[in-house]
């Protein structure tokens, strides 16, 4: 096959991580052959991960679903049989009719970032459900608690230009693991270490990042605010302080001054398990390195006290005067950042105005909404870019509450899932080779665009085309539940906001990416102007004043820990993390063969002073519990983790994990402090060799 004889299609990486590589696609003869990374697209520099450079093994697997098909067997036992898609549609389309007949409300949605596209993941489906009056799906499983601290502090998901760092002195990765879950992010990182950076990673175990920083801290799970809060005492009472930064662009700063006073290293050494020294010698050379940066990341918001948290971190870089650099300040997301319009992606003025209120429901504990919700109860559930049996915490309610056998269950997946064993129709989707999209990013300036490089694999359809065909068997008439994907993409980005200029339809399908129109590099909040409603970066934040809840920096501890659950910790003496494994994203890629043999196993990092306490020799079959359940995994030990904490690469497709669970069958479905995310990375568990259990 010559050259001449493929084509080149643009595209972009679909998957949940701040990436959102350009990509392109040789086809040739109706069949993808090759894909790489565009190397014209600056942040993408022509390299994908591991995980999407094998993209096309998960585009041709031949465990990809091709038909619809209905369940023959019991709920979970995954049976079925092949159906057409009219008559799946007919059977979607009359179970909704008699639902909504009674109350609408009884019917649920249920996605997240399965796919992270405009178009595929936030246009015709909500604006399907919207019309249909169907209960509110709250998105809050990965980053809600983080994201409203956040907001609550500067005002929206904006912070430091990725692609501005090589100039900063000192990096403090912040509950991240850049080397896995932000690789071209990383890049830009190990640039600055190479001009003399210092990197800091604070991060309860060892993980591939911090073996690559020139200092690593490891606080308990769940403690980060507690080490902000006492890094704020340093510098107020080291005066390391920008005070013209902070009277012109802060608001509040007398009323932290008072809060934090008490809050001093040797306060905070036995909360995170440091050493008051250590935590005054970090204080001290953040304060006095400039420019200085703070990466952070969403796995310290998946605790307790995740949202005070994430507040805490982001009053430094304003108590230092950092912002005033390119290079220094903070990143969580750059989301915020990008101009698009979800009300004209999702239409919720769609919604029926039938005098019944809206029913909300909170994804991150859809186990207790399954079983307990009422007025009414959840009749019905359809599911698509997410795989909830297995991401979900608190597993065994999820499992029982998907096989109740009144439930009508629309699953829509490319492959044969935990969730999709449950379905009473499951239907083939698309993979993103098959469809169009437009993708902003939470990880740098650059808008990307996704065309169709290959027709959809035998009856896959994409989300957009199966909402259009329900709502045209519904009955229902508005013109928005018809309209193209072409439209959709067009209709992501605000026009009129001059961030968008050049992020047009037009120029992103000529190049298939775009940067967002603002000055380059960007340095968001050097002249103060932040995004509140003070203007102000706001150490007395006006939002959770207006919530009701505390405006100041504040310490919320660990819902399971030995300091704040001791009578728990009698019986549970282990912390359990569960970061993302390499090899996988979420569960995405971890039923194929080369990502499942790469992690060979669900695996437990315990160190071995833990390990010797228990009798436990690396390599053993262990039995990791609490009172929510239990799942089994390889001993690893490994003094990459503190004594006390034990960690289990995640997450784990349950039917392939060996004994049918995995780590989220002893996670909590208990709320974050604010934002009502999940805790997965608070959750006490006791650990015994798996032939020891009788």
């Amino acid at each position: 096959m010559s050259v001449a004889d493929s084509t080149i299609v643009r595209a972009a990486c679909p998957h949940d991580c701040p990436d959102t590589c350009a990509m392109e696609v040789t086809v040739a003869e109706g069949r993808a052959v090759k894909l790489r990374g565009a190397a014209d697209m600056p942040f993408t520099n022509g390299a994908l991960c591991t995980k999407v450079a094998h993209y096309l093994e998960r585009v041709y697997s031949d465990q990809r679903l091709r038909f619809p098909m209905k369940r023959v067997g019991r709920k979970g036992e995954g049976r079925f049989e092949r159906i057409s898609w009219d008559e799946a549609l007919d059977t979607i389309a009359t179970k909704f009719r008699a639902i909504a007949a009674d109350d609408p409300r009884a019917i649920l949605p249920y996605s997240y970032a399965g796919t992270m596209g405009l178009v595929q993941g936030e246009s015709m489906d909500r604006r399907f459900f919207h019309r249909l009056g169907a209960s509110l799906l709250d998105r809050t499983i990965c980053a809600s608690a983080g994201a409203l601290g956040w907001k609550a502090t500067v005002g929206a998901s904006i912070g430091t230009d990725p692609e501005a760092v090589a100039d900063a002195k000192l990096i403090l990765i912040w509950g991240g693991n850049p080397v896995v879950s932000n690789v071209h992010g990383w890049r830009h990182l190990q640039e600055a270490k190479r001009r003399g950076a210092k990197l800091v990673c604070i991060d309860p175990r060892r993980s591939e990042t911090a073996e690559k920083c020139d200092l690593h801290l490891a606080p308990w799970p769940g403690t980060d605010g507690a080490l902000a809060l006492a890094m704020m005492q340093v510098l107020i009472a080291d005066d390391l302080l920008d005070h013209d930064y902070i009277a012109r662009h802060t608001l509040g700063f007398a009323q932290l001054a008072e809060r934090v006073r008490e809050c001093t290293p040797e306060w905070a050494a036995p909360l995170i398990g440091l050493p008051a020294d250590t935590i005054r010698d970090l204080a001290r050379e953040y304060g006095r390195a400039q420019p200085s940066l703070i990466r952070l990341n969403y796995g310290l918001n998946r605790c307790a006290g995740g949202g005070m948290a994430v507040r805490n971190i982001a009053c430094l870089p304003a108590l230092t005067g950092a912002w005033r650099h390119a290079a220094g300040g903070a990143l969580l997301s750059t989301s915020g950042n990008f101009p698009i319009d979800h009300h004209a992606l999702q239409r919720p003025d769609l919604y029926p105005k039938d005098g019944r209120a809206p029913r909300r429901i909170n994804m991150a504990f859809i186990g207790e909404a399954l079983l307990e919700a009422q007025a009414p109860r959840i009749r019905a559930i359809y599911i698509y870019n997410s795989n909830p049996v297995a991401v979900a915490p608190d597993s065994n309610r999820v499992k029982a509450g998907f096989a109740r056998e009144d439930l009508f269950c629309v699953v829509h997946e490319l492959f044969q899932t935990d969730t999709a064993d449950y379905a009473d129709i499951l239907l083939p989707a698309t993979s993103q080779l098959e469809h169009r999209d437009v993708h902003g990013t939470y990880g740098h300036l650059y808008a990307v665009a996704n065309s169709p490089a290959i027709a959809p694999l035998a009856e896959a359809k994409p989300n957009t085309e199966v909402f259009r065909l329900l709502a045209e068997r519904m009955g229902f008439d508005d013109a928005a539940l018809f309209d193209s994907d072409e439209q959709l993409a067009a209709a992501a980005f605000r026009v009129s906001d001059r961030r968008a200029l050049g992020v047009t339809p037009q120029a992103l399908a000529q190049r298939g990416w775009a940067r967002l129109n603002l000055p380059q590099p960007f340095v968001p909040f050097a002249e103060g102007s932040f995004p509140t409603p003070s203007g102000r970066c706001e150490f007395h934040s006006s939002l959770l004043d207006a919530m009701g809840l505390d405006p100041l920096p504040a310490w919320h501890p660990p819902a399971e820990s030995p300091v704040s659950n001791p009578v728990l910790a009698a019986r549970y003496p282990l912390a359990l993390i569960t970061p993302p494994a390499r090899n996988f994203l979420n569960t995405s890629f971890a039923n194929l063969p080369r990502f499942r043999d790469g992690e060979g196993g669900p695996k437990l990092h315990i160190h071995p002073a833990d390990a010797a306490a228990r009798g436990v020799a690396d390599g053993q079959r262990l039995r990791i519990h609490n009172d929510r359940g239990e799942f089994h995994a390889q001993a690893v030990v490994t003094d990459s983790v503190r004594r006390g904490v034990v960690v289990s690469p995640s997450v784990w497709w349950q039917k392939l994990s060996g004994d049918g669970n995995n780590a989220n069958a002893v996670t909590s479905s208990a709320p974050t402090d604010m934002g009502g995310g999940p805790i997965f990375y608070d959750c006490l568990v006791e650990v015994v060799r798996a032939d020891a259990r009788a």
